[in-house]
């Protein structure tokens, strides 16, 4: 049983876990499924396959296999297998998350759910609380449009929650599905895109004011005005359709790292005190734009890196991961993890391993 010290002014994680789906899926499977679903656009096609092998990713893991995410379905299939995975997968990471942390269901005071990819109501919380035997008397938030920047944005969001009752634990949810987003009948460069990088994920995290942990020092957000078009989704007849920019490789490199700045005076703290930047990867060269902008050697980014090789960009869940390696590597000093999402919205959260 983890031992819970007397309540300190900063929240602190407890304990993290993350959780994917059965189906594993190579890269090389994927351009080939790529390049069935899409045979009919042609020359249009063939001047985007090299996005396959320039995607910077090897393997990810997926809700169904190619077959299914290759044949036509409408909204009721997709989204009741969103809500069956997406219980499945909270379950098990909030077990691991719950088993790391010596805790048990009925210690947590509430609980925040971010996902983006899917709709459910009764919420996915509510779901799983028939699954798991949490006190009745839990508080819910679930949290629906955050996207990629869910997990930094959902887990401050359980942080506040912590810092405004000292005495309790919250545990922080996120799951995205992104592979129902492969959708045949959907030619445009956006979907075929997102078939070279998009794959599916969970995380759990568990915050309170007691305990042994990394502090969560300081959280915010910077929201683009006339950016609503940047990245996001769009709703269709047979599931949601992604909607990205070209433009966002340059926003990152030109406009994030004045917010950066601003947020981390805010909280008393230079650019020069961050031991280490933990970004969610949304792509290659997402990861080489946060890398030239925060001045941050070529391959510097390393955890970010390798979550997307192997896992892919599971939307709001990678920071998760990304957050997940850097403590099993042992993560140390003052650590800044940011992540992008609709809105156009960057969201922060500052943390110091050493408090």
């Amino acid at each position: 049983m983890t031992e819970l010290r007397a309540p300190s002014r900063s929240p602190r994680l407890l304990s993290i876990a993350t959780a994917v789906p059965k189906y594993r899926i190579a890269q090389d499977d994927v351009k080939n499924f790529g390049k069935f679903i899409f045979a009919d656009r042609g020359g249009a096609f063939e001047r985007l396959l090299p996005v396959y092998d320039n995607a910077g990713i090897e393997t990810r893991y997926s809700c169904a296999p190619l077959e299914w995410l290759g044949s036509h379905k409408g909204w009721r299939e997709r989204d009741r297998l969103y809500i069956d995975t997406s219980v499945d997968l909270l379950e098990e990471a909030a077990g691991k998350c719950l088993d790391g942390a010596g805790l048990s269901p009925d210690a947590i005071d509430g609980i925040v759910v971010a996902s983006t990819t899917g709709i459910a109501t009764p919420s996915l919380d509510a779901l799983l609380m028939e699954r798991m035997p949490f006190r009745r008397d839990l508080q819910r938030l679930p949290v629906f449009g955050f996207g990629c920047a869910g997990g930094v944005l959902g887990l401050a969001r359980a942080a506040a929650l912590s810092k405004a009752a000292p005495g309790e634990t919250w545990l922080f949810l996120v799951v995205e599905l992104c592979s129902l987003t492969f959708r045949p009948g959907d030619h445009s460069k956006s979907n075929i895109i997102a078939t070279a990088l998009f794959g599916d994920g969970a995380a759990a995290a568990l915050v309170t004011c007691g305990g042994h942990g990394p502090a969560l020092t300081g959280w915010g957000e910077h929201t683009w005005p006339e950016s609503l078009d940047v990245m996001g989704w769009r709703v269709e007849e047979d599931g949601l359709g992604v909607l990205f920019s070209r433009d966002i490789p340059t926003l990152v490199r030109e406009k994030l790292r004045p917010e950066v700045e601003v947020f981390l005076r805010r909280n008393g703290v230079g650019m020069d005190d961050i031991a280490q930047w933990l970004f969610h990867p949304g792509g290659v060269k997402v990861l080489d734009a946060l890398e030239d902008g925060f001045d941050v050697p070529r391959g510097g980014l390393g955890h970010a890196r390798s979550v997307l090789r192997d896992f892919g960009n599971m939307s709001a869940a990678t920071v998760m991961f990304v957050l997940e390696q850097a403590l099993a590597a042992g993560m140390r000093g003052k650590v800044l993890a940011g992540a992008l999402g609709p809105g156009f919205t960057a969201g922060f959260l500052l943390m110091d391993s050493d408090a």
